[in-house]
């Protein structure tokens, strides 16, 4: 029981004070940033990054799983080609990056 006031800098009468209650808050608040919403804000970079760099050729699967490559590239949408002559139109943000990764990967693989 020594041992849990001494952690929490708590008297031995059991009052804390101001300041450890501060210092717990921080550090829950610095757990948070750093397990949580830092790691969150990479990936959304990443993909927003990875959406930007797409283009004419490229070979993806939508979060829907539809495999295709890009026919056309405009602001917001993708022509895709899901097989020769089938076109379909779909959003940018429809696109899986860890699919296409994952696709794109094992393409290069089976080169080798």
């Amino acid at each position: 029981m020594q041992l849990l006031n001494i952690f929490l800098m708590m008297d031995p009468n059991g009052k804390g004070g101001s300041t450890s209650t501060l210092i717990m808050m921080g550090l829950m608040i610095a757990v948070f940033y750093f397990f949580m919403i830092r790691p969150q804000a990479k990936k959304a970079k990443q993909q927003k990054k990875f959406i930007n760099d797409l283009q004419k050729g490229d070979k993806i699967v939508t979060i829907a799983g539809i495999h295709g490559t890009i026919n056309k590239v405009d602001d917001n949408t993708i022509m895709l080609e899901t097989s020769p002559g089938s076109y379909i139109k779909i959003e940018k943000s429809a696109i899986s990056m860890e699919w296409t990764s994952n696709l794109n990967k094992a393409a290069d693989e089976a080169k080798k």
